[in-house]
């Protein structure tokens, strides 16, 4: 499965590439960094942001889109920014018919370090080794984009298989609820007929 991973952001946004393969083994494709002047407009900005990304699905053609779920920062701004980075990215992945997931970065520093507390050092240390590079990703956003994309890869398969028993589930209630019904009608339908006949 081939995997977009996204550390959205405005002044920088990291991108990756990754190829996940049997088990847990994934190999670095592409990573990069794109950057937008502050002094620029915010539709500029998102509009540079969104070029880039959209190059890079049509270049790489992945299987899904995994983003960083912007869930809470000091800085409202700042938010407010990642989170309309994280917007344009999965629009364009949506207009290509590419699945898009959200990952809080918690859950993918337990994916890549087993801790959900690890910091940028711990994640940088751990991507470096689990895809054999020779040199550490930076910045930081390079980084944190791949341990995405390897979060997806990893978590997708377990991920897909509790949605599928989620909805075997669901069917088996379904078929529960209406066999239940049926039985129910037909009591009182026969106790109707036995005070009828």
């Amino acid at each position: 499965m081939r995997v977009m991973g996204v550390d959205p952001g405005l002044t920088r946004c990291g991108l990756s590439m990754v190829d996940g393969g049997i088990g847990r083994k994934v190999t670095a494709i592409a990573v990069d960094v794109v950057r937008t002047p502050p002094e620029l407009d915010l539709a500029h900005r998102l509009l540079q942001v969104a070029d880039a990304a959209e190059s890079w699905m049509d270049t790489h053609r992945p299987e899904a889109v995994a983003i960083e779920r912007v869930f809470a920062q000091h800085n409202v701004r700042t938010a407010m920014g990642t989170a309309q980075a994280g917007g344009v990215i999965a629009l364009a992945a949506a207009r290509r018919g590419i699945p898009v997931a959200f990952h809080t970065p918690s859950e993918v520093k337990a994916a890549v370090t087993g801790s959900g507390t690890a910091d940028k050092a711990q994640v940088t240390a751990m991507v470096t080794r689990i895809l054999g590079l020779a040199v550490a990703p930076k910045p930081a956003d390079a980084a944190d984009a791949l341990a995405l994309a390897i979060c997806h890869c990893w978590r997708a398969p377990l991920l897909a298989r509790m949605a599928a028993a989620e909805a075997q589930a669901a069917a088996a209630q379904r078929r529960y609820t209406e066999r239940l019904a049926a039985q129910q009608a037909q009591r009182l339908a026969e106790q109707r007929k036995a005070v009828g006949g």
